[in-house]
């Protein structure tokens, strides 16, 4: 799932130039530190500020020298990640995404677009 998003992804640059394709760094929560997303982002040299489950952490540790280094955390960027996780949480709170009644994902996508678009227009106002 993470590789088409990463693949899709484009970033503007403030003045000439073509859209960067590589975050600085890619945060997420426990529930995103699998194997799979931590080889991908080290494949394309993206930084995860991905935190390490408990039971990941006693696994690694029950391997011993196999079981590899800890994750590293860099805890002053992780918190900055709540923002982001209060904004997709008033994103969803529209009935229309809620209740996810779409069976196309493009039509879901115009959803979440309309939505974000609302709300902006709140805060501009």
């Amino acid at each position: 799932m993470l590789a088409p998003l990463l693949a899709a992804l484009r970033i503007a640059r403030d003045g000439p130039g073509r859209a960067r394709t590589r975050p600085e760094r890619l945060l997420g929560d426990k529930a995103y530190s699998s194997r799979a997303t931590r080889a991908e982002l080290r494949r394309r040299g993206i930084p995860a500020v991905i935190p390490e489950p408990r039971d990941q952490q006693q696994h690694r540790r029950n391997r011993g020298s196999r079981g590899g280094r800890p994750v590293t955390l860099q805890v002053a960027a992780y918190r900055g990640r709540n923002v982001i996780e209060r904004g997709y949480s008033d994103l969803k709170q529209w009935r229309g995404l809620a209740t996810r009644y779409d069976k196309l994902a493009l039509t879901y996508r115009a959803g979440a677009v309309l939505r974000a678009i609302t709300q902006w227009l709140k805060h501009i106002l």
